[in-house]
């Protein structure tokens, strides 16, 4: 049997959700019977994008400002364009090996708009191929906000003259494309739901705490950590507190905080069995980022959110007030964040019972779902 072949293209700049979210799905498509290749234009991240998975490395870059609008090199020198042509120049070829009757670009044309170098050359060589590979879009449920006048119409340009399918990962009973997408009625055709794109229910918890802090990837939370400690350090109110920084939380910051933290915080980098943790803590206070609030609704628990919102982000906080107005969280701004508004605001939120819900967390499966009739739509113009 012909395993379809997908080429996913992903880049994460700061923290890791894009690379998370994209190695689900891919580790959904290939139980689902398809032949998948991930290209990952960031920094090697241990783990992703997951076993079975070829993987092809772009030279990496990050972002070089909380705007998001310049790009470096993993040494921090700002990207020239002998550094660009190169590396279009191994997507391309990578394109070419692959044969691909799928590719999927991650967040692009809503997003990584700084990766026009390379993807603009991408699919019009995709255009050229004969048979065509069906182009699709991979975006978030929420969307940035406060977008540069046009930016919006050349979405709308670049879907319609290139792609054929965009697909929205989340449950529309949430969110939908059009609340931060205004011009959505004129791609609307294309437009599909797959619901939230979750990882599988995790094993029972191995520990147990009253408070469970996580910061993702760790790039962009040093003041909710520095709260955290400091709030930890001058309450009894809960016993057992778990801090956990991110891989990418600076070493020496990280150092600090183990110097400080009291006997009652454990402090951890990276813990591989977060999800199964959240499933023991009474509550979860981290930021609002699509993969972590995944993890906390498959998890059930009780939730402090406090969105990044630094450099005019609004998809975290758009995130956030929505599971609030749910009842599924509790929020705090970023700009109110410090120990005593911190030690408040879990106060409240112990004082509240978590509910349930019934949103749609099995968007890796939906994904694969959607691809299949997107080939067999091929298949019966075929016939």
């Amino acid at each position: 049997m012909i395993r379809p072949r997908v080429f996913f293209y992903v880049q994460h700049l700061l923290g890791i959700g894009h690379l998370a979210r994209a190695s689900r799905i891919a580790s959904a498509l290939i139980a689902d019977g398809f032949d998948v290749t991930v290209v990952t234009g960031g920094v090697p991240v241990a783990g992703f994008p997951g076993p079975g998975v070829r993987t092809v490395h772009l030279p990496p870059v990050v972002t070089s400002d909380d705007s998001f609008s310049g790009l470096a090199d993993i040494e921090g020198n700002p990207v020239d364009d002998a550094f660009k042509e190169k590396r279009c120049g191994v997507l391309l070829e990578a394109l070419r090996s692959c044969r691909p009757d799928i590719v999927i670009l991650e967040a692009f044309p809503f997003g990584r708009r700084q990766m026009r170098f390379e993807l603009l050359p991408l699919l019009d060589a995709i255009d050229s191929m004969t048979p065509k590979p069906f182009v699709v879009a991979s975006i978030r449920d929420i969307l940035q906000e406060r977008v540069k006048p046009g930016r919006n119409e050349e979405t709308v340009d670049l879907v319609n003259r290139y792609f054929d399918l965009v697909m929205a990962h989340g449950d529309p009973a949430f969110a939908t494309l059009g609340e931060t997408f205004p011009l959505v009625h004129e791609i609307e055709a294309k437009v599909a739901y797959t619901g939230l794109v979750a990882a599988p229910a995790p094993a029972s918890a191995s520990q147990h705490f009253d408070v469970l802090i996580s910061v993702g990837g760790g790039a962009a939370g040093r003041n909710l950590v520095e709260s955290a400690v400091a709030a930890a350090r001058n309450t009894s109110n809960y016993r057992n507190w778990c801090l956990i920084t991110g891989p990418n939380f600076p070493k020496d910051a990280f150092e600090t905080v183990l110097r400080e933290a009291p006997p009652h915080l454990s402090v951890f980098r990276f813990r591989e069995d977060f999800a199964s943790l959240l499933t023991g803590a009474r509550l979860s206070v981290s930021q609002a980022g699509y993969n972590t609030v995944c993890d906390i609704l498959r998890a059930g628990c009780r939730s402090l959110l406090i969105p990044f919102a630094a450099g005019g982000e609004t998809e975290q906080t758009r995130r956030a007030l929505g599971l609030e107005r749910l009842g599924l969280a509790s929020v705090l701004n970023e700009e109110d964040l410090g120990e005593a508004a911190l030690t408040a605001a879990i106060d409240h939120a112990f004082a509240s019972q978590p509910k349930a819900h019934r949103l749609d967390l099995e968007g890796a499966h939906g994904t694969a779902r959607t691809l299949r009739e997107l080939l067999g739509l091929r298949q019966s113009r075929l016939a």
